[in-house]
């Protein structure tokens, strides 16, 4: 799908062209502008082949997700009967990046989804206690297939290769292969430390794959934003 990316590295607008008989998945909210060509549709992303409790099972996490203030998981179907264009952008100032998936398994932390294109399917998954103690949310993005794939990230991302063990922290962790196992410690070591300091806490990766990181963390501007705000 032909794609390019404008105004980076802070207001990045992502275009895509779409060709007839194409379909794109985006981020519901994400649109910018499309050609009137184009027809779309809001949908809950369950993923492929979701029955009726995978269904319900999406529609909980997406009301969970929306009272956390993260995406809803909604995504817009966009269809091109004829061909046409779309802009799509991220809510936060960053990078968009494209991801060519080949039939692997990536994880990404929430908000990084933009839209997806192909045979890939995109759903949540479990992150459990390690998301929590990350500050990644509950929840995982789940992406796996052949297509495309777009992200974004607060800041720029980089790409990290990991071939043993890799030390994140966990406000600039944006997403890894599936083939990585992820474990959360404080830098000291210590339990005292992972508890009380929230600053501390990081991500060991293991195994061997690619982590992509952002250059900003968003929980920094919030810390940063807290003090100036009126009570």
């Amino acid at each position: 799908m032909q794609h390019r990316t404008k105004h980076e590295p802070s207001s990045s607008l992502l275009e895509v062209i779409l060709d007839p008989g194409e379909t794109l998945l985006a981020e519901a909210g994400a649109m910018v502008a499309r050609s009137p060509s184009l027809r779309t549709e809001v949908r809950l992303n369950a993923g492929r082949g979701a029955g009726l409790l995978g269904r319900l099972k999406a529609l909980l996490i997406a009301l969970l997700r929306k009272l956390a203030g993260g995406e809803t998981f909604f995504v817009s179907r966009i269809e091109a009967p004829e061909g046409g264009w779309v802009w799509l952008a991220p809510p936060l100032s960053g990078h968009v990046r494209h991801v060519r998936l080949q039939g692997e398994t990536a994880l990404f932390s929430a908000g990084s989804y933009l839209a997806s294109a192909g045979d890939v399917d995109v759903k949540v998954r479990w992150g459990g206690l390690r998301a929590v103690l990350a500050r990644e949310g509950i929840f995982f993005i789940e992406a796996s297939g052949v297509g495309d794939l777009w992200i974004t990230s607060y800041g720029a991302i980089e790409e990290l290769p990991c071939d043993g063990s890799l030390v994140v922290d966990s406000g600039h962790l944006v997403g890894f292969d599936a083939s990585l196992t992820l474990k959360i410690r404080s830098p000291g070591g210590g339990l005292t430390g992972l508890m009380v300091s929230g600053e501390g806490v990081v991500c060991e990766l293991s195994g061997r794959g690619r982590v992509l990181i952002q250059s900003r963390s968003a929980g920094a501007l919030v810390g940063w934003l807290a003090p100036l705000l009126p009570p």
